[in-house]
């Protein structure tokens, strides 16, 4: 999900067990708060503060146009009028996964279970890749060997960490596909790093100076590694994905759903604010039902207000000694950023999911 703070230091962080994913014969999860620490692992602020901005695009009030959006997405037709063609699934491509945090290290091992062909690298070389990342296949490189000869890049790091990968991806074929699964978050990634407003992606594709699809930002880390499901189970979690190229959309859907969750066309880049922290589809588990409405009540005035809550939620308990579990953290994220049930719900409880009614 992103940016948790982290526990005191010399504090237990919980009991690590072990569960089988549907599809995956290993799969690691941590019952705690390290959960929460998204795709960074835990790795901190680069340092990185004075970045290059021009022809930046800003957050602003929905326009009348734009608020006609708003019942495609709650009634889903969003998705079936900007991508008529479903994603190939089943083929296997050559992935590249740069950073191996809690969120990189679940990609890595569901895409590598699911039979593709993986090569994995983080910043601190391939000798320090954890093994059980590589039980199916997935093979530990220096980043520039990951980018190499790969059809699908996954950028799985800390959002102000993204400038400095941009010279691996220079002689990357203009049909590749760049799926970055970052998220903005001021206390971990430097309050100047982007201009206010700025959509998070847009930033990251004009870091890079290519095109990118987003994925896999807008769930926590625990739910990554432990809630996928088989196609068509009751209740599956949807994940969004935003692209402005249809190559870009269809394979990063795609490999949403090898991962265990139902891919949800969110649409172009420029309307992926709409699952940034803060929103009400961030870090909620909501399922193909529920995840349109979702998007469509995104606010995204108020998005980075409630992001920051958030954040002094958690920061509030694990300063008491507390160690919140990862159901706990859904439950925050749904009360603080789902907002109040939709009077089109009312009538059926049960589709709120991201609503204040469950808590």
């Amino acid at each position: 999900m992103g940016y948790i703070p982290r526990p005191p230091r010399g504090r237990a962080t919980g009991t690590k067990v072990v569960k089988r994913r549907p599809g995956s014969c290993s799969t690691r999860d941590y019952a705690s708060t390290a959960d929460f620490w998204g795709s960074d692992g835990g790795t901190g602020r680069s340092g990185l503060r004075d970045i290059g901005r021009s022809k930046v695009s800003t957050w602003r009030r929905t326009t009348p146009l734009e608020a006609s959006r708003v019942s495609e997405y709650r009634s889903g037709q969003h998705c079936r009028t900007t991508c008529p063609n479903q994603p190939t699934r089943g083929t296997p491509m050559r992935i590249g996964i740069i950073g191996t945090g809690n969120i990189g290290a679940s990609i890595v091992r569901a895409l590598s279970a699911a039979g593709h062909d993986v090569a994995v690298a983080n910043s601190r070389g391939p000798q320090t890749i954890p093994a059980e990342l590589l039980v199916d296949g997935a093979r530990p490189v220096t980043p520039a060997q990951a980018v190499e000869g790969a059809e699908v890049v996954i950028l799985s790091v800390p959002l102000s960490a993204i400038p400095t990968l941009a010279p691996l991806l220079t002689d990357l074929p203009e049909d590749a596909t760049v799926i970055d699964t970052s998220n903005y978050y001021p206390g971990r990634d430097g309050t100047d790093l982007l201009p206010a407003g700025m959509v998070e992606s847009l930033w990251v594709s004009e870091q890079l100076g290519r095109p990118v699809a987003k994925a896999w930002n807008a769930i926590g880390s625990a739910s990554l590694a432990n809630k996928g499901t088989p196609a068509g189970t009751p209740g599956r979690i949807a994940l969004p994905v935003a692209a402005d190229r249809s190559i870009d959309k269809q394979r990063a859907m795609a490999l949403v759903e090898e991962t265990g969750f139902d891919a949800f066309d969110a649409g172009s880049l420029a309307e992926s604010w709409r699952q940034q922290p803060g929103t009400p589809a961030y870090g909620t588990d909501l399922t193909l039902d529920s995840l349109p409405a979702a998007l469509g009540r995104a606010d995204a005035e108020r998005a980075p207000e409630r992001r920051d809550l958030v954040v002094k939620v958690f920061s509030s308990w694990l300063g008491a000694g507390t160690n919140p579990d990862a159901q706990w953290g859904v439950a925050v994220a749904r009360l603080i950023c789902g907002g109040p049930a939709d009077p089109a719900d009312a009538a059926n409880p049960s589709k709120a999911e991201g609503s204040t009614a469950e808590h």
